[in-house]
């Protein structure tokens, strides 16, 4: 019988080796990360050119950056040759593409928070009813002809109808001073239901122009998106991203358990309330002008943690800036995809971000076992 000797390290060393490996595995993380980081920001510069140069009236990608160029006070590269390139690129398509890159960004961050505070990946904004509250509401507004806000009645309605609904289901879902998340869920899908009747009873009240009017909304587009709009979700939108990165360590620390994040100092209940009430202000804030864009809160928080691993800074900073790039490249495709036609924008977002989803659930069951 023959004996395999293998040589064993001393304690120190052993502990020396494991702890090289794990820095090795952190360095080799942050280049990922800051690889992803990189890519992202190309990414985002070179759709802004390319989706503002795209269109009816197309600009060259020379006199798009010439313009910009001037803008900024530099005397490099052509301006437009058209008439009314100039006001086309700085009144039309450089808005649009402001409000799809803080609509993006504020959604995929939404579904991000969403994911770590239940610590389920299916979560996703509409959970606790944002989406429908906004339908309702906005739906509401355009039925009855309200117009206490002027041209911003419908999206002052949408906001205020989705975040009132999440407090709703919040404080259905509360007993004794604590909510559980899975009380929290099936409340927010039995208000999903409500709202979805009172649509549809709406619809039914409403007259042909109305019904249109709706399902153009839910649809979602960034269709008449204009300099006035973004400037009032653009607020929201930074303060909701801010919050949630300033809490990102807490989301951390939550996904080890309720239990142990007590242990380590986290509210977790007062926590909850707080990102809860973020997802509904940027959630909210985004379908206000733009109605619904489906998928972009659930798909592109999984993506990016394939790459930067659970760590909620990374996740929630790289989420911003994806979809932020995933909604500036649907809205081209929307909008250039069929001439003289704007397709809704959540039409296609749940076109590809459907099918994609079961693949990632396919992957995902394949290589880990599922989620459960």
């Amino acid at each position: 019988m023959t004996t395999t000797f293998q040589p064993r390290l001393p304690a120190g060393r052993e502990s020396d080796a494991e702890t090289a490996g794990d820095d090795a595995a952190v360095r080799r993380r942050r280049r990922k990360i800051t690889v992803l980081y990189t890519l992202l920001v190309i990414g985002l510069a070179l759709m802004t050119v390319v989706a503002s140069g795209a269109g009816q009236l197309k600009i060259p990608f020379d006199e798009v950056l010439g313009s910009i160029a001037h803008r900024i006070g530099l005397d490099i590269g052509p301006l437009p040759s058209h008439p009314r390139g100039e006001f086309t690129l700085w009144n039309v398509r450089f808005s649009r593409i402001a409000m799809a890159v803080i609509v993006g960004a504020s959604l995929a961050v939404a579904g991000a928070v969403m994911q770590g505070i239940f610590g389920n990946p299916l979560a996703e904004p509409s959970v606790v009813g944002v989406s429908s509250g906004a339908a309702v509401a906005a739906g509401a507004a355009i039925v009855f002809s309200l117009n206490f806000a002027g041209d911003w009645t419908i999206a002052a309605c949408a906001f205020l109808g989705g975040l009132g609904t999440t407090l709703l289901v919040y404080a259905l879902s509360r007993s004794e001073g604590r909510t559980e998340v899975v009380t929290l869920v099936l409340t927010g899908i039995a208000v999903n239901a409500v709202a979805g009747a009172l649509l549809a009873m709406l619809m039914f009240l409403g007259d042909t122009q109305a019904r249109e009017s709706i399902v153009f909304w839910q649809l979602g587009s960034l269709n008449g998106s204009r300099w006035p709009y973004v400037w009032v979700v653009a607020p929201l939108a930074v303060v909701g991203i801010a919050i949630s990165l300033f809490c990102a360590r807490q989301l951390d620390l939550l996904s080890l358990g309720e239990r142990s994040a007590r242990h380590l100092g986290v509210h977790v209940e007062r926590l909850r309330i707080l990102l809860i009430v973020v997802v509904a202000l940027l959630t909210a804030a985004a379908v206000s002008f733009c109605g619904i864009v489906a998928f972009v809160g659930l798909v592109i928080p999984h993506l990016v943690r394939m790459v930067t691993g659970p760590g909620h800074v990374a996740v929630v900073t790289a989420s911003a800036l994806a979809g932020a790039l995933v909604l500036i490249c649907a809205d081209t495709v929307a909008r250039t995809a069929i001439p003289y036609t704007d397709l809704p924008l959540g039409m296609l977002t749940s076109l590809v971000g459907g099918p994609f989803f079961f693949w990632l659930l396919r992957r995902t069951r394949r290589t880990a076992g599922g989620w459960a």
